[in-house]
């Protein structure tokens, strides 16, 4: 059975969690959780937690998943090791240098990939499995039969269910960190998603936010196809929302009746929304929170307080008793996973009038009140004519309880040996070079008209763009082919790219896991982009580990903390164009317009205005920032080997300017520019 995966934010969820029959719960600690927002938990409060969960049988996961700097790995090192010693059940992590921690100082932690790695093919998860991952949690833009098919892999699945959904594919947002430096891959996302977008400028609209995911009808599928884990978001709603969601599924799990409308009341954006699992978009995905909403969630309040009011039963009891007179009562408990446990009590006296019997037993010791224990059978061997006093017998069944909880804990616990070898974190840098080189990426042939190939060391252009250059006799020997950042279609993407190849294609910009082990089955060199998220440098280390030739650093990075990455993987930066601020599989303009009518514009409420580029044969677009970024006249400030100028809708005449102005560190012609992050950073 697939289990119910609750997300707890706060001691107070956990507890609602719990008492609502959650399978497992993942939890944040006081850093490096991609909700940072939430309450969190505190190590004595983890410690706590990590006990009530395995009580109960309850796998309790540690959220490590944000991207990770230099300056944070010995922090890093040293939670991890703390998450070993406490027992934790897994890490969630999105970034390689926690994979590495693992693999050298506790390689019996599993780890799984958290949906901000962006793992949506067969591929992707196949080659997640080779790093250690024993399970990938999928993107949730993905139908039933794309997560069926990768449900069939020997690596686990987890897949959201029910929650919060993002327009942007998790781990690919960068919105909320360029336009107010707080970063949706540090646990600070200021969801400007929910704040008004259009298509229209003037009209108020809200096309980038989403309805909340329900998919309590698709459980079943998914638990048939091979579904490991069944995720609930929102380790930042408060315990009342836990409680409904996790009785709800818990309940739809076992055949019980639950109710629709209570889950609806307690948190909605104008209802709910089965999201992708149908691979059906439409308009009745999009949603806000309206006045409605929350007026029905404090309504729910009352009735949603009673499904936790009393523990969830998640144990049966087999007790046996021996009483006789003159020697002390011993009674004995045993649970479904033969963990036993006795307790002793007083000298039985002799009875005066009635004796005690089974019956007095069974009745006393069967009130487990609000334990996680039912009494599933009791015998009882007596002698004599003893008599047991009602009150002892309370007491000798709280302490039982209480012995069997620590049995248990005892028994599920998942304490992992930790020892700190095999991993340095003493980088040395190489000599720093003159000069970075350019490279380019296009979206059309025509921009190349007037660029000098002698000044361009690479080119980087799409798929269906290098099919058209090699048809046109372009000379494709400095040519890199980019992969879609999304794609619906895996198996025809690596048909694409091994004919490619045959032709003479050599190298492979990478966008995601999934290009890697493509990459290797055919023999490519690899090129990383940003979309890895790449901060640190034990990250860059296992990228070279891997095969990998260089890699674009995160557009999150600070210029003084790509110069302190270790460059034993020659790294570089993106220097020029729009920035991708978000990548979504569901277009914000066909909302309020037909493709025919499409401007490729949103506008926001202060009516900036921001390029859509469509990749619409890959199932996905790209919403660009609304400056430009222009570093030509900084270049001296960055030790990198490589700047990459990406280009969108340029003419050829200004793609040879900016190539231009880029080779001689000049200044920009036009006021409408930005810096990006690299001088002001991200909280």
């Amino acid at each position: 059975m697939a289990e119910i995966l609750a997300p707890c934010g706060s001691t107070e969820s956990l507890f609602a969690a719990l008492r609502t029959g959650a399978d497992a719960v993942y939890v944040g600690g006081e850093s490096f959780s991609a909700r940072q927002n939430a309450t969190n938990f505190s190590d004595d409060e983890l410690e706590k937690a990590v006990y009530d969960c395995h009580v109960r049988g309850v796998k309790i996961y540690l959220a490590v998943n944000t991207m990770l700097t230099d300056e944070q790995l010995n922090k890093c090192i040293s939670f991890v090791e703390k998450a070993c010693e406490l027992g934790v059940d897994g890490l969630i992590t999105q970034d390689m240098a926690l994979v590495s921690i693992v693999r050298n100082c506790c390689p019996d932690m599993e780890i799984h990939s958290s949906t901000q790695m962006t793992i949506h093919t067969k591929r992707g998860a196949i080659l997640a499995k080779e790093l250690g991952f024993s399970r990938v949690v999928l993107s949730r833009e993905l139908p039933f039969e794309i997560i069926a098919e990768i449900s069939e892999l020997p690596v686990e699945t987890e897949v959201f269910i029910h929650g919060a959904l993002c327009m942007s594919v998790s781990g690919q947002c960068y919105m909320s960190a360029v336009i107010g430096s707080r970063s949706a891959n540090r646990g600070l996302c200021a969801q400007p998603c929910r704040l008004p977008m259009t298509a229209v400028s003037g009209k108020e609209e809200y096309v980038l936010s989403l309805k909340d995911l329900c998919g309590i009808e698709y459980s079943d599928r998914l638990e048939s196809a091979g579904v490991s884990s069944l995720k609930i978001e929102g380790r930042m709603k408060r315990p009342e929302y836990v409680a409904s969601a996790v009785n709800a599924y818990k309940s739809k799990t076992l055949g019980k009746d639950y109710d629709l409308s209570l889950l609806e009341s307690v948190f909605s954006r104008s209802g709910f929304t089965n999201g992708y699992l149908d691979g059906k978009l439409n308009k009745d995905m999009f949603g806000v929170r309206t006045k409605d909403d929350v007026i029905a969630s404090a309504k729910a309040l009352p009735q949603l307080h009673e499904l936790y009011r009393k523990e969830y039963k998640r144990s049966r009891l087999s007790i046996k008793c021996f009483v006789a007179e003159g020697e002390p009562l011993r009674i004995t408990a045993v649970d479904e996973n033969n963990i036993s446990v006795s307790v002793i009590g007083e000298i039985a006296q002799t009875a005066l009038n009635r004796p005690c019997d089974e019956e007095m037993l069974t009745k006393q010791l069967s009130k487990l009140g609000d334990t996680i224990y039912e009494l599933e059978s009791l015998t009882a061997e007596t002698k004599g004519n003893p008599v047991v006093f009602a009150s002892q017998l309370n007491s000798l069944r709280r302490e039982l309880a209480d012995k069997m909880d620590n049995a248990r804990a005892e028994y599920f616990s998942n304490s992992i040996p930790f020892e700190k070898v095999g991993l340095s974190l003493d980088f040395k840098r190489n000599q720093r070079q003159l000069k970075p080189t350019i490279r380019i990426s296009v979206t059309s042939l025509e921009q190349l008209d007037y660029v000098d190939k002698n000044n361009v060391e690479m080119i980087i252009m799409p798929l269906s763009l290098a099919e058209k250059a090699i048809e046109n006799g372009f000379d494709i020997q400095n040519v890199a082919v980019s992969m879609p950042r999304f794609t619906f279609d895996e198996d025809n993407d690596f048909q694409s790219l091994k004919k490619l190849k045959a032709r003479g294609v050599d190298k492979i910009n990478c966008t995601n896991l999934a290009h890697i082990h493509m990459a290797k089955e055919l023999g490519l060199e690899m090129h990383t982009d940003f979309g890895f998220n790449v901060a640190n440098s034990v990250a860059l280390q296992e990228l070279r580990d891997m095969g990998v030739t260089d890699s674009v650093v995160s557009v999150e990075l600070k210029v003084s903390q790509i110069n302190r990455l270790c460059n034993s993987l020659p790294i570089g930066i993106i220097a020029y164009g729009r920035l991708p601020l978000m990548l979504t599989a569901n277009c914000p303009i066909k909302q309020s317009q037909s493709c025919a009518k499409c401007q490729k514009s949103l506008f926001d409420r202060t009516g900036r205005e921001f390029a859509v580029k469509c990749s619409k044969n890959h199932g996905y677009v790209e919403i660009l920032n609304s400056d430009m970024l222009y570093l030509a006249d900084k270049l001296g400030d960055f030790d990198v080997s490589f700047i990459r100028l990406d280009f969108y809708d340029e003419s050829p005449q200004r793609v040879a300017e900016i190539i231009s102005k880029y080779q001689n560190g000049e200044l920009s012609d036009t006021n409408k520019i930005t810096r990006g992050l690299y001088y002001r950073g991200v909280k």
